[in-house]
């Protein structure tokens, strides 16, 4: 693909995964493994709250076409086909879950140095199509998104980006909701390799002039174990602690509480990935 301003999702994406990734509620384990044929099998259970559920998923790569199949304990296979290239300077995705054959989805997403365009489109007979437009640099792009009911002929949302990323910083606008809430970040690299950072995140929504600010940070205290910490100005606190114990696998122990209402449980969430 071409180094052109990447993909409408992207826009806020630094800040939004650093306040947001690996902030668990709930008890998951996941091991994974490769065959010699270059299938990668991934297993995982998860316990959240009293109920307990997994799946386990496929992942084959084969000249540039990717197939990830995936079957839980519910019944469902869930299937995605990401192929590169069918087009010069396309991606075409295809999903579908069954027995559900109303879920399948077409996308697909075309990269140039300066634009990047994307449209997805359900496989049934009243699709929603989404359509993404992002234009600039690597650097300073903006992007517009919008969804679109073929059944009821309207709108299902639409929502404008501003984006502007450096190797040590990232600030973006998003104003979403169709005009209901605009968001603001902004994350810094305290450290040329990225071992500490720090994020802040402004949101507004208009319909009921509620505002959310939200800081938050990372820190590398070594090679092997990594903190994350988060708080709102509604007093919801977060914690993540990161550790590899061995290479490639990772624990994650977090927790989140309200400080404003002491008395409630906090929550926790545990998370453990290995890769053998």
């Amino acid at each position: 693909m071409v180094n052109g301003p990447g993909l409408f999702s992207d826009i806020g994406k630094r800040a939004k995964d650093l306040l947001t990734r690996d902030y668990v509620s709930d008890q998951k384990f996941s091991i994974s493994s490769c065959s010699e044929t270059g299938v990668a099998f991934t297993s995982t259970a998860v316990k959240k709250g009293g109920l307990s559920s997994g799946d386990v998923a496929a992942l084959y790569k084969y000249k540039n076409t990717t197939t990830d199949v995936k079957l839980d304990t519910q019944s469902n296979i869930s299937t995605t086909i990401t192929i590169a290239d069918v087009v010069p300077s396309t991606k075409t995705i295809v999903s579908f879950k069954i027995p559900d054959y109303s879920s399948g989805k077409l996308e697909v997403q075309y990269f140039h140095n300066h634009a990047t365009f994307t449209t997805a489109l359900g496989l049934n007979k009243n699709p929603v199509v989404d359509v993404t437009a992002t234009l600039g640099t690597p650097t300073i792009n903006f992007g517009v998104e919008a969804g679109y009911d073929t059944t009821s002929g309207n709108f299902t949302k639409y929502t404008a980006g501003f984006n502007l990323s450096k190797p040590e910083s990232c600030a973006s606008i998003l104003l979403g909701d169709k005009g209901d809430t605009v968001k603001a970040s902004y994350l810094h690299h305290l450290d040329q390799v990225r071992k500490s950072a720090a994020v802040a995140e402004i949101s507004r929504r208009f319909s009921t002039n509620e505002n959310t600010i939200t800081v938050g940070g990372l820190y590398a205290v070594d090679n092997l174990t990594v903190v994350k910490a988060k708080l709102n100005n509604h007093g919801k606190l977060g914690a993540v602690l990161q550790h590899e114990v061995i290479p490639k696998s990772v624990l994650t122990i977090a927790s989140e509480f309200d400080t404003m209402a002491l008395d409630k449980t906090p929550k926790f969430g545990l998370s453990l990935a290995l890769k053998p």
